[in-house]
C-alpha cells in the first residue's frame, strides 16, 4: 500500500457511500479510504459496525451518518450537514438496498404493496439520495456517482421479480442522469452477480458457490472485487459515463 498520503489517488476528495456499514459498502468504504479519500459511511440500522468501521479507517475526518433510503426528509437534511461540514461531495457510491428471496413463482408472497416498496426502496430512494446531494456533487466539478446494481437488471433472475425490477430502473436512470449532468458529474453503475455478503436473507454461501462454480472464472463475486470495480469506475474509467461494469465472473454468458 502507498505509504506517502500526498500521492493517493484520491487524496483531499471526499465520498459519501450509502449502506456503507457492511458488505459490499463497507469493502468500498475501506478501499477509497486507503486510496485517501474522507469518507461518509450512510448507514440504516448499523450504527455501531458503521462507528468501528469509521474508527478503523486510515486518514481523517470520516464520519458516520443515519442515511436510510426510504426517509427523502433525512436526505435533505443530511445533504444540508454535509454542505456544511465538507462543502462539497467528490464521490456518491449508492450501496444501500434491501430485498427477500422470493420465488419468482410466488405472487401471492410477492403482492402489489410488497412489491411497490422494494422498487420504491431501491431505485426511489437512490434517487432522493443522489437528487438531494445532486448541488454538492456539481460543485465539485468532477464528481463521480457509481450505483451498485445487479445483473438482475438484465437477465431477470435474481431474489425476486421486485429486486429486478428496482435494477432495471436504476441502470436506466443512471443513463438518463448520464445524459444530462456531464461533465460535472458522470454515473456508472456496476453490475455484479450473487456476492456472498449475506445480502440476502437465506442465500447461504453453498448457494452462491454452486452457482460461481458453473460460471467461465469459476469463483464467486466479492465485496473487495466489487469495491475495485467501484474505485476503477472513479479512478481510471475517466471517459466512461452512462456505463454499465459487469462483474460477474461470466455468469450471464
Amino acid at each position: 500500500m502507498n505509504s506517502d498520503p500526498s500521492t493517493l489517488p484520491l487524496q483531499g476528495k471526499t465520498a459519501v457511500v450509502t449502506g456503507g456499514s457492511s458488505g459490499i459498502g463497507a469493502a468500498v468504504v475501506q478501499l477509497l479510504a486507503a486510496q485517501g479519500a474522507r469518507v461518509i459511511i450512510g448507514f440504516n440500522q448499523g450504527a455501531d459496525r458503521a462507528e468501528a468501521l469509521r474508527a478503523a479507517l486510515p486518514g481523517t475526518g470520516h464520519l458516520a451518518i443515519h442515511l436510510p433510503l426510504g426517509d427523502t426528509s433525512v436526505h435533505a437534511a443530511v445533504a444540508s450537514q454535509l454542505a456544511s461540514l465538507v462543502g462539497t461531495v467528490d464521490m456518491l457510491v449508492n450501496s444501500a438496498g434491501y430485498t427477500s428471496r422470493i420465488p419468482h413463482t410466488d405472487l401471492a408472497t410477492l403482492d402489489s404493496a410488497l412489491f411497490n416498496e422494494i422498487l420504491l426502496t431501491n431505485a426511489g430512494g437512490t434517487f432522493s439520495i443522489t437528487r438531494a446531494l445532486m448541488p454538492l456533487l456539481q460543485k465539485s466539478g468532477d464528481a463521480t456517482v457509481v450505483s451498485v446494481s445487479s445483473i438482475s437488471a438484465f437477465t431477470g433472475s435474481g431474489s425476486n421479480i421486485a429486486y429486478c425490477a428496482a435494477k432495471a430502473a436504476l441502470d436506466t436512470m443512471t443513463l438518463s442522469l448520464a445524459r444530462v449532468f456531464g461533465p460535472t458529474v458522470r454515473f456508472l453503475c456496476v453490475s455484479p452477480a450473487s456476492v456472498d455478503t449475506g445480502f440476502v436473507p437465506g442465500r447461504t454461501p453453498e448457494d452462491v458457490q454452486k452457482k460461481s462454480a458453473a460460471t467461465p472464472l469459476g469463483r464467486a463475486v466479492t465485496g473487495k472485487d466489487v469495491a475495485l470495480a467501484v474505485l476503477a469506475c472513479i479512478t481510471h474509467l475517466r471517459t466512461a459515463t452512462g456505463t454499465r461494469i459487469i462483474i460477474d465472473g461470466g455468469q450471464q454468458l
